[in-house]
């Protein structure tokens, strides 16, 4: 008979319902605790671990389970199946022959019941936080073989690893339904969620992650050394040396600021700004018009095109016979840290040799005062496998800035998001990136930012796009390496 081994986050005042109804279900063959010290629960096996994802608890639960599947509990939150959650998930992986089955489910607030659904698992779904959300079901038979590969001992990582190598061995099969409820514990919106990564305080945890990546790129044959193309920056002739590219679309707010930003740079060469103005209809274009009056580097630009996103308005402007031999990015509500960062990342160029270059930024509110995390580095790329574990994060960093030639040949995605990420990817594939590690940017965050507050259901198209992106250049590398 088809049976399930649970393994479930445990507390005295979370998931005890849950526990309560796995022992009721015929399917169930034993139900065992993931606790940090011994608690006793009667029919119930606590295995005491010191973090819910390591390594150790891992291998004990491939030790522990007799059965043909695991339920696996991945957060201590309250969660409560729905009707007959349990069956449904084993009848999906069952019906799919998938090494894995997971599910949408509900988010519960007090009295509130949100659905929250989630997005489908692919090769390009790198990110060590993929949202499988609280419940998962693994055949028994592929975690023992993939457990007893385990060679490092992770405090963070183990389920990272165990999960990449997983992915390895058969499909995720994503049932979008809402088959259980989660108790909701993080209530902040995306704008502040979306930098955990790169706070300082989860450094040691991004080590271990970009570790486990590297070697499932290497497993699979995606992983790139660091051998790069070369490439002449002196090869074609510009007027200008550098043109700052702000794609804008309804900012009269803010698009002041950032022009006079650029206009106050102090370089021992000739640059210019170039505003690519999507139709907007909020006196932004007036604005623009009024610096063009003013200072001929001012270059006001109206596509032809209506259909452009961000990305296409980055086309548009890179394209123009005014754009400067390396093309820089500003977003129009952002602003240059001071009147030397168009000279730094100039500068980098020539120092490193790269085709593109990324700076760093320092997070604030509208009136510059500093936010957490602050400064945005990520210290995570390296000279040496930054090319492997920007596969692994969702963004590169900012400003980003580019040799025009190199971006006039590969162009952007014509999207609103994750431009400037595939941009990267597809980059650093075949040539250098160079990195400015000190702040030369400052990123506003204020009520008008179009990421501060997302929908679920916004997030989720955001990351099943990068994702995809990530899948495309996944497969581009291991098309190379063959």
């Amino acid at each position: 008979m088809r049976s399930i081994d649970c393994f479930i986050p445990y507390s005295e005042n979370c998931n005890e319902a849950l526990v309560s109804e796995l022992q009721k279900n015929r399917y169930v063959k034993n139900v065992h605790i993931l606790v940090d010290h011994k608690i006793k629960v009667e029919g119930v096996d606590s295995l005491i671990v010191e973090s819910l994802s390591c390594t150790n608890v891992m291998r004990k639960m491939a030790e522990c389970a007799n059965s043909s599947y695991v339920l696996l509990g991945l957060c201590l939150r309250d969660m409560e199946l729905g009707q007959y959650g349990l069956e449904r998930m084993l009848q999906a992986v069952e019906d799919m022959g998938s090494v894995m089955v997971y599910s949408d489910y509900y988010d519960v607030d007090g009295d509130s019941r949100r659905a929250h659904p989630v997005i489908d698992y692919q090769s390009g779904s790198l990110r060590d936080d993929f949202d499988f959300g609280g419940l998962v079901l693994i055949r028994t038979s592929a975690l023992r073989r993939v457990c007893a590969e385990l060679q490092d001992d992770y405090l963070f990582g183990g389920w990272y690893d165990v999960r990449l190598r997983l992915s390895e061995r058969g499909d995720f099969f994503h049932l979008n339904e809402l088959l259980y409820s989660c108790s909701l514990t993080d209530r902040r919106l995306s704008g502040e969620r979306q930098f955990d990564y790169v706070d300082p305080k989860n450094r040691s945890v991004q080590l271990e992650m970009e570790a486990i990546c590297t070697l499932h790129l290497k497993r699979i044959g995606a992983y790139l050394s660091p051998q790069f193309k070369n490439i002449d920056l002196e090869e074609h002739q510009f007027a200008y040396e550098a043109s700052v590219i702000i794609p804008i679309k309804n900012r009269v707010r803010t698009i002041g600021d950032a022009i006079t930003s650029v206009l106050s740079q102090e370089a021992s060469f000739p640059f210019n700004v170039i505003v690519v103005d999507n139709y907007s209809t909020d006196g932004t274009s007036e604005v623009i018009e009024s610096f063009c009056a003013r200072d001929n580097r001012v270059v006001h630009v109206i596509p032809t095109r209506k259909d452009l996103g961000i990305g296409g308005c980055w086309n548009e402007g890179v394209s123009h016979p005014l754009c400067g031999k390396f093309a820089i990015q500003l977003d129009s509500d952002d602003l240059y840290a001071d009147a030397h960062t168009l000279s730094t990342l100039v500068s980098c160029f020539y120092a490193e040799q790269c085709a593109m270059v990324i700076g760093s930024y320092s997070m604030t509110d509208f009136e510059l005062r500093p936010l957490p995390p602050g400064l945005i580095d990520h210290k995570e790329w390296t000279a040496e496998n930054g090319r492997n574990n920007a596969l692994r994060i969702n963004g590169l960093g900012a400003p980003r800035a580019f040799y025009t030639p190199l971006l006039r040949t590969l162009r952007l995605p014509n999207t609103s998001y994750g431009e400037d990420y595939a941009i990267g990817l597809r980059i650093c594939r075949e040539y250098r990136i160079g990195r400015v590690m000190h702040s030369v940017y400052m990123c506003r965050r204020w009520e008008g930012n179009s990421d501060a507050a997302l929908s679920i259901e916004r997030v989720n198209a955001n990351n099943l796009y990068k994702d995809r992106i990530r899948t495309m250049e996944l497969n581009a590398r291991i098309s190379l390496n063959k």
